[in-house]
């Protein structure tokens, strides 16, 4: 890339990674591969691991082979270090860059249906139980709503505007029968 100007080092790099902590997993992985990507360490992620060296490779063999080596190394020590230590012991185990983000998606998937769960459980729970804090307990359900749009758990504006009218008391029954 004529004009471009990359850090010379890792510490030159300034860039808001989050620590994967379980509830922002979806930023951290979209953070975490654009940063390889603007690392140019991202190779081993694109691209299958070819044939390893032996006696008879090519210099092109080798030095295709050695720059997947670096770039699944440093991407897999870069990960690693953008993980807490709670959830670091169920992954620290991969060496293979591809293998480690697999292990990662596998106990997200998991982790997000649990939490979408547990959302649609306090959705369908939640009541206002005194007639102050309308306006909150509107933007209390809304907010549970949007959470659980970017888990794709969807709800029509329609359905929710309805079922946020009927948790409310009995004091607002006009309200909800208009």
């Amino acid at each position: 890339m004529a004009g471009a100007s990359q850090p010379a080092n890792f510490s030159d790099i300034r860039c808001d990674i989050p620590e994967l902590r379980g509830d922002n997993y979806k930023v951290w992985k979209e953070r975490i591969l654009l940063h390889l990507g603007w690392m140019d360490i991202d190779y081993a992620i694109r691209k299958d691991e070819p044939p390893a060296i032996t006696e008879t490779s090519t210099p092109a063999a080798i030095a295709l082979y050695e720059r997947w080596e670096r770039s699944n190394r440093l991407s897999v020590m870069f990960i690693k270090t953008k993980v807490t230590a709670g959830i670091r012991g169920s992954v620290d185990q991969h060496e293979n860059v591809r293998d480690l983000l697999k292990a990662i998606d596998d106990q997200f998937v998991t982790s997000e249906k649990a939490l979408a769960s547990t959302l649609i459980m306090k959705f369908s729970s939640y009541r206002l139980t005194s007639v102050k804090g309308v306006r909150e307990h509107i933007m209390k359900m809304r907010d549970i709503s949007a959470q659980l749009k970017k888990l794709e758990v969807d709800m029509s504006e329609s359905f929710l505007v309805h079922y946020i009218l009927n948790s409310l008391p009995a004091e607002y029954g006009q309200m909800v029968n208009q």
